[in-house]
């Protein structure tokens, strides 16, 4: 009598999930090629999910009126700017995503948060990539007491969904989800159907329960999240973490089903980890002792609830081709474009044989509206030599008819301007303690006084 292999090797379609016990070029389900992937059957896994008295459980459908609306209950990370891009803390039963290049510090931000929480419940840090001895190791560098915190080193979704059975912990972080494999699902972490299979079931977990759910994730080279679109749609929180220097990080959210994606969170690294940034224009403005050079303008800029001042810096050169170009990477080249375009339609200088060179101090990227007199100003600095006058602030957008046009929040953008120090402001609409601008002739008249 032949013995019964403990697990059996069969092959799953990635497409459709049809299953059979030898290899086929073609699925005879979905149609498609090359689709099969060699998994393996764990006879510990249960086909259905069973309650507590042995019965298998049924959903059924529930009448919304006997649904009960409940307030969302938020857990602070004890970190100011995580809790701020998150919307005022993690939401129990919540399965948060977070995105970045190797080396930016996601493992840095979720230990130091995993240690933040420890006094308001159990926490497991789950990893695939590192030792325990070298999570630890990290920590001790960081003088964070994590002596209380759970950590286990696996890559199997069955051990992990073992432990938090056992320990029902308050948060839950996987570092990273990538790593993450189930033999349900092929014998490879990292292919498509591992990511799906896995954060299904991490998620499911913590939807029972109060729970938070953090998972790191790999990116591609253009930086967005590595395997498919769907795991963005599975998660309820996706956060994206970027750097413009090897110092200053910003973490911003791409996707919040609990608030707002506008928020912007400001992190400095250094030798003792990730420290919030609690004025933001420190880092956006250059501290200089002389007189302003030309081609500099300075804008008031919203992220969320939170305005601060940036430095906008433009270069103008000879074109070296036939056709000008535009380098900028914080400022969209076609708003550049198009800012350069009504300058030389509007106020009679010329672009067009020019090299633009656009930059934003601090290396924070720009995309409101509102940006676009300081870009003019700082363009037609560059042109013409003429520096903008100190302690300036210029608010607008710019229309192709070369109108200064409205922008939101412009009190706010004045009295946030003026708190940090700037004296004159140049807004589209007449304010108290600013000087009005309706057109790009007009701005080139304040505020160079032509």
């Amino acid at each position: 009598m032949a013995m019964k292999r403990k697990n059996s090797v069969v092959y799953k379609c990635s497409s459709c999930s049809y299953t059979q016990p030898a290899w086929l070029g073609r699925c005879p389900e979905c149609g498609g090629w090359n689709t099969f992937e060699e998994c393996l059957v764990d006879p510990n896994v249960a086909s259905v999910k069973i309650a507590s008295n042995g019965t298998s459980v049924k959903m059924k459908p529930v009448p919304m009126s006997k649904i009960t609306v409940q307030d969302e209950n938020r857990i602070s990370t004890s970190i100011e700017e995580f809790d701020r891009v998150l919307g005022g803390g993690a939401t129990k039963r919540s399965a948060i995503l977070i995105g970045g290049e190797p080396g930016i510090g996601k493992s840095t931000l979720l230990i130091q948060t995993a240690a933040a929480m420890l006094g308001k419940g159990r926490i497991l840090y789950v990893s695939g990539e590192e030792s325990a001895s070298q999570i630890k190791g990290r920590a001790v560098r960081l003088g964070l007491n994590v002596d209380q915190m759970e950590i286990l080193c696996t890559t199997r979704l069955e051990d992990i969904l073992d432990a938090l059975d056992a320990l029902n912990p308050l948060a839950v972080i996987i570092d990273s989800i990538q790593t993450v494999y189930s033999v349900e699902a092929g014998i490879v972490p990292g292919t498509v159907n591992q990511l799906k299979y896995c954060s299904n079931e991490l998620i499911g977990w913590v939807k029972e329960r109060d729970s938070v759910l953090f998972m790191t994730a790999h990116v591609t080279k253009d930086g967005s999240i590595s395997g498919p679109k769907s795991l963005e749609h599975m998660v309820d929180t996706v956060l994206s973490f970027e750097r413009s220097s090897d110092e200053v990080r910003f973490l911003r959210a791409q996707k919040n089903r609990f608030g707002s994606i506008d928020e912007l969170g400001l992190f400095e690294m250094d030798s003792t980890g990730l420290k919030c940034v609690a004025d933001p224009s420190s880092l956006f403005i250059t501290r200089r002792s002389g007189n302003i050079p030309a081609g500099v303008a300075c804008v008031c800029v919203f992220e969320g609830s939170r305005a601060f001042v940036v430095e906008i810096q433009a270069l103008t050169v000879p074109a070296k081709a036939s056709l000008n170009r535009v380098y900028s990477e914080k400022i969209d080249s076609a708003r550049v474009s198009r800012v350069a375009a009504v300058l030389e339609k509007r106020a009679g200088i010329r672009f067009s044989d020019q090299d633009l060179y656009i930059n934003v101090a601090g290396g924070v990227r720009l995309t409101e509206s509102a940006i676009d007199s300081a870009l003019a100003a700082a363009l037609y600095s560059a042109r013409t030599d003429i520096p903008v006058p100190e302690k300036s602030v210029i608010i607008g957008e710019l229309s192709l008819a070369g109108e200064i046009r409205p922008v939101t929040k412009q009190k706010h953008r004045i009295k946030a301007s003026r708190e940090l120090g700037f004296e004159r402001c140049f807004v589209p609409e007449k304010e108290s303690g600013a000087v009005a601008i309706e057109s790009i002739s007009g701005l080139i008249k304040e505020v160079f006084a032509k």
